[in-house]
């Protein structure tokens, strides 16, 4: 991504802002560990879609005045040789003006004073923070406290949330982003094919994440877009399983739900295939299924249609398959075998945060998820591409990750 596509996104961002009010973006503080470790650190999304830069710490202010004009400062954590000697150097001023088109760019000890002397000025009316959480009980962040103080010394200041903005700008895919989650999607099939080619049987799950790991390596550091899900056996039956301890027994399925990341473009893709190479009659049963399910819906998807009927018909038409097979005789017995939703978008999140829409239009990116999990028969799996939608129908983005049975067998014959 260069400077301008986070010129445009900032641009549209303002646009929705009030007249006479700032915004506020952090990208985030590092969370403790233990002792002297902190887990990975993983900017927040929404500030790195406006700035494009990754560091801790680092504030994004925006200043839209009463008559629409928009000024935009960006904090960073000043110079410090000691620090960096132990942790790694921090991004400097002209750097973060290269990478963000922010040309005003100032040292974080500023932050609080200048923000203080703006609301302090009565110019403005509203702050937007983004506070957006999953669930009440996660971690506050930055913007949280930021809330609370502002609350408690200007109680008439509107806080908006600018997440709901972001949301909606996030909905639609640039072009840039598409093109990242092309590249993203290389990267994936990469390691896909490195666990298959590695697959048989006694291998245990952590060494089918170290050959998707090494696999990605190749590309750079950015590495997998979220924690791989890797299973063998019985622990496919754990939808979000990140054990990594199970061994594959000869005839059990590998089930991987695993994404790359590209320009902080996250694809999200599911195979399963028999680490022993070769499928059971019961699991091509179930695996067409799966595979007819997904191309039905890669041949209907396009503009005009509901979101909603896009995980309805995944489940209807598999149980049609399904019932098919003779494996379930009502459609009121499809939870048993289908436990999940079958859509979700992606983006800066492997699911991403936009706004979810009611009706599909081009540009929207999401998975076509079609999970089978049969524990009476031992059988745990999905099939999950991403769909772009496109003017006329869809694209299968994922589609030249081996997803037929003949496909995935060929690839395993010549390991």
């Amino acid at each position: 991504m260069n400077a301008t596509y986070y010129t445009n996104n900032r641009r549209r961002f303002y646009e929705k802002m009030k007249p006479a009010s700032l915004a506020v973006l952090f990208s985030g503080q590092e969370i403790r560990k233990s002792a002297d470790d902190f887990y990975p650190f993983f900017a927040e999304r929404n500030f790195v879609y406006l700035t494009g830069l990754s560091c801790k710490e680092a504030v994004f202010l925006a200043v839209k005045d009463g008559q629409g004009a928009v000024s935009e400062r960006l904090y960073l954590l000043p110079p410090d040789a000691m620090a960096e000697r132990w942790t790694g150097r921090r991004v400097k001023p002209a750097e973060a003006e290269q990478i963000s088109g922010i040309r005003d760019v100032r040292f974080l000890d500023a932050f609080e004073g200048e923000l203080q002397k703006l609301l302090e000025s009565g110019n403005y009316g509203s702050c937007y923070l983004d506070l957006f959480r999953t669930a009440p009980q996660d971690i506050a962040r930055p913007a949280h406290y930021l809330a609370q103080q502002l609350k408690a010394r200007w109680p008439e200041l509107e806080i908006p949330d600018a997440c709901a903005i972001l949301r909606y700008l996030r909905t639609i895919k640039s072009p840039e982003e598409i093109q990242a989650l092309r590249e993203a999607e290389k990267k994936t099939k990469a390691g896909i094919l490195a666990m298959m080619q590695a697959s048989k049987p006694g291998m245990y799950e952590y060494q089918y994440k170290a050959e998707f790991d090494r696999a990605l390596g190749q590309f750079g550091p950015e590495g997998p877009g979220f924690p791989s899900i890797i299973s063998a056996g019985a622990n496919n039956f754990c939808i979000h399983y990140y054990g990594y301890t199970g061994q594959a027994q000869d005839g059990d399925m590998i089930l991987n739900d695993v994404g790359a990341q590209h320009n902080n473009m996250i694809t999200d893709v599911s195979r399963g295939w028999p680490c022993n190479g070769k499928f059971s009659e019961r699991q091509k049963l179930l695996y067409e299924c799966a595979l007819a399910t997904s191309n039905y819906m890669f041949s209907i998807i396009k503009p005009g249609m509901p979101m909603a009927d896009v995980d309805a018909t995944i489940k209807r038409y598999n149980f049609e398959r399904l019932k098919d097979a003779g494996v379930l005789k009502s459609f009121d017995e499809i939870g048993t075998l289908m436990w999940h939703g079958g859509s979700h978008h992606i983006g800066y999140d492997v699911h991403d945060v936009v706004q979810r829409p009611e009706i599909l239009a081009p540009n929207m990116a999401f998975c076509v998820d079609v999970g089978i999990y049969h524990e009476q028969w031992g059988i745990g799996f999905r099939l999950e591409d991403n769909c772009l939608v496109t003017e006329t129908g869809c694209e299968n983005l994922s589609r030249d990750i081996p997803r037929t049975v003949a496909d995935l067998e060929a690839v395993m014959v010549k390991r």
